[in-house]
């Protein structure tokens, strides 16, 4: 099994309307109970609970030994992981500004060669599928090639509680194989590819400071 998930929430609107307003942390949570239950260490990166420094400026831009804290530890969470959980409601048919402005600070060098799994969802019918689309393009640009399986969850709040687990009538087996789906492939990818980084074979250099070094010579 993997080492380490990282459960990334792409929400940090604390208050409504529309009611209730962190319907991701409920999609979080859920993802963090799945992964528990299969015994896979995972941890939940809240925007909430970060502040980042403004105005932009990515992790790697920093002098050695200047960058703010915050970024830090943000950089040893992302390295120490074997693969991540993408949680992200969908704005204007992309993933949410506030994923994609986290993500944004690191560079692919704490990303790549790990697996990740997208997870969109919304209060109403179409559970953030459209979001998905652009995350395919986004996580592949930082090198945690997201699994094939994806999780949609329409009408979220009325599939989970606030603790993530499902509310009353809800066919919780059936989520559960759902949620599985996509989760154990994630839990399959980041194993080989964790066993991959342990035997030391050489990896092919990743963009790390400098954004030229995705282009061709």
């Amino acid at each position: 099994m993997p080492g380490k998930i990282l459960v990334i929430l792409g929400s940090e609107r604390v208050s409504g309307p529309p009611e209730p307003a962190r319907l991701g942390e409920r999609v979080a949570a859920a993802c963090l109970l799945r992964l528990v239950a299969k015994a896979v260490p995972a941890t939940l990166v809240d925007p909430v609970e970060i502040e980042l420094p403004h105005p932009f400026k990515p992790h790697f831009a920093y002098r050695r030994g200047s960058s703010p804290d915050v970024l830090d530890r943000l950089a040893e969470q992302i390295a120490a992981a074997d693969g991540y959980v993408m949680v992200s409601p969908e704005y204007n048919h992309l993933m949410s500004p506030v994923l994609a402005d986290l993500l944004n600070h690191f560079g692919s060098s704490l990303f790549s060669y790990k697996p990740s799994a997208i997870v969109t969802y919304s209060a109403g019918q179409w559970g953030g599928t459209r979001a998905a689309v652009s995350m395919r393009t986004f996580l592949s640009e930082l090198g945690c090639l997201p699994v094939s399986a994806m999780i949609h969850v329409p009408h979220a709040q009325d599939v989970f509680g606030a603790d993530g687990s499902y509310l009353p009538g809800v066919d919780g087996g059936r989520w559960d194989g759902y949620l599985d789906r996509t989760l154990d492939q994630l839990g399959w990818w980041a194993a080989a590819a964790a066993r991959q980084r342990a035997d030391g074979g050489k990896r092919p250099a990743a963009f790390r400071t400098d954004p030229s070094q995705r282009n061709a010579p």
